[in-house]
């Protein structure tokens, strides 16, 4: 009901036929994919599907209705799968959808910026690292938070700087080109970003806190103090990032800063 209700206010038609399709997916998802420790197949995971497939639909309201859910189920689920668990997804997804085809990205730009990148940097043009990268790209399209998660030396803190560097070439050759257009207009805004490492300062300096003076004063935290400063800054794209390791004192915080509502609690 909630699928129904969230896909009529997004548009769709067919909102009966896929919000069944939705909820048996994610149903089949959570029974019969392996168990890993960031998988989340929850209402959370839902309502974030059906936000992205309504963004989707007022960005591509020429596209099959179908077609859209099914772009938005793949964005967001396939960045966060393990290797194994990528063909039985397919496979469910064949079975759910038998006479749909998954839409082509049209991001050739990207790709060819980001293989040109890894390259100027002395890199192999891995396929798998060059995948990752553009789904980080489609991720962070969709959302406002997102966390790498994987082995030392797997390659994130590469994957996260190559994508910054070709998204600011790419926007580069978009000025030059419209020397007049706004860059509110821009496909491919330039990315400014701010590097913290959560473990090297501790939890009050990473949030903030309560000064026990005999009146209380709120003391802001390097996060609050960073994001004033950025948000200033409405063309550009601003990234904090946060790389290092993860443990439950800061990332438990970050949850809900993460979360729908975007608020420390």
């Amino acid at each position: 009901m909630i699928c129904k209700i969230s896909l009529m206010s997004g548009g769709f038609k067919q909102n009966e036929i896929l919000s069944k399709k939705v909820n048996t997916i994610y149903e089949l998802m959570k029974k019969q994919l392996s168990k890993q420790t960031h998988y989340d197949f929850g209402m959370r995971a839902i309502k974030s599907v059906l936000n992205s497939s309504a963004r989707l639909k007022r960005e591509m309201g020429d596209m099959d209705e179908i077609t859209v859910m099914i772009k938005a189920i793949r964005d967001m689920n396939l960045p966060k799968f393990v290797a194994e668990d990528v063909i039985l997804f397919d496979n469910l997804f064949i079975d759910l959808f038998p006479d749909c085809e998954e839409p082509e990205n049209d991001n050739d730009a990207l790709q060819i910026e980001i293989e040109e990148a890894l390259m100027r940097h002395g890199l192999q043009l891995n396929e798998n690292l060059v995948v990752k990268i553009m789904q980080l790209y489609e991720s962070n399209v969709t959302r406002h938070g997102n966390m790498l998660v994987g082995l030392t030396m797997s390659g994130k803190t590469t994957a996260w700087q190559i994508l910054i560097e070709a998204l600011n070439k790419l926007s580069e050759a978009e000025k030059k080109e419209n020397k007049k257009g706004d860059a509110a207009d821009m496909k491919f805004k330039p990315v400014k970003h701010d590097l913290i490492n959560p473990k090297a300062i501790n939890i009050d300096e990473l949030y903030g806190y309560f000064d026990d003076q005999p009146q209380p004063q709120w003391v802001d935290g390097i996060l609050s103090t960073v994001l004033k400063r950025i948000c200033l800054e409405k063309t550009e794209m601003r990234w904090m990032i946060l790389d290092g390791p993860v443990d439950t004192l800061w990332i438990e915080s970050m949850n809900s800063v993460l979360d729908d509502s975007k608020l420390l609690t």
